[in-house]
């Protein structure tokens, strides 16, 4: 089986500047990932893909592979399945490839093994870590032409929590797909999805310095709990 551990790391976060490369928890954060990738003993090959030399520099410090993501790859309009896609293209040996997002730094690697053996079970195409949502999500509201709110689940709008169905949401932090099938049928949610759910502490994504303040709160937490 040759499996790869995948970690896109652009340069260019709006929201929160350089966010990729941002102390956190002692290390950059993309270190992190980094981290949890090659202490799992999963992969053949750990690489990040950035077309950012300072964020290449701090990847290959701290151990990983770097493949120079082409700029026409790197604009806020282009997708990580784009990315992910163009690499395979270039190295198509590979079967399985994991996808670790690099502002999520609180994963472990249990949840990276978890996924892996999802895949690993071969009736799935995908694999990602999902969460429970942080508020109802049944109660949640859109809005018409009007401006006026209106219940995206009206059958279930009024009906207590308890007697809706669980739902869970993708959150950000891995995703791992069997390439070939992948490339056949570029998508994150295919017919075939399968996931592991996560606790909510280790599923925060970083986009914000809103989101780096509470993730760092959160891991002080876990921190004091082990």
């Amino acid at each position: 089986m040759k499996r790869i551990a995948f970690i896109p790391a652009r340069g260019g976060s709006k929201r929160l500047p350089r966010k990729n490369i941002l102390p956190f928890c002692g290390k950059p954060m993309l270190v992190h990932s980094v981290d949890v990738a090659t202490n799992s003993g999963l992969f053949d090959d750990v690489v990040v893909s950035t077309e950012d030399e300072e964020i290449a520099n701090i990847a290959a410090q701290a151990g990983a592979r770097v493949d120079n993501r082409r700029d026409d790859l790197a604009g806020d309009s282009n997708t990580v399945i784009e990315v992910c896609r163009e690499f395979l293209q270039r190295e198509p040996h590979w079967q399985q490839m994991v996808i670790l997002y690099a502002a999520s730094p609180l994963r472990k690697v249990e949840d990276v093994q978890a996924v892996v053996n999802l895949l690993d079970q071969g009736d799935c195409d995908v694999a990602m870590g999902v969460s429970e949502y942080s508020n109802y999500v049944h109660q949640a509201l859109k809005y018409d032409e009007q401006g006026f709110a209106v219940p995206v689940f009206p059958d279930w709008v009024a009906q207590r929590s308890d007697h809706i169905p669980a739902m869970h949401v993708s959150n950000g932090s891995l995703y791992g797909v069997w390439c070939k099938a992948f490339m056949q049928h570029p998508t994150l949610y295919p017919e075939k999805l399968k996931t592991h759910v996560m606790p909510r502490e280790r599923a925060v994504d970083i986009d914000t310095e809103l989101d780096l303040v509470i993730a760092e709160a959160v891991a002080r937490h876990m921190k004091r709990s082990y």
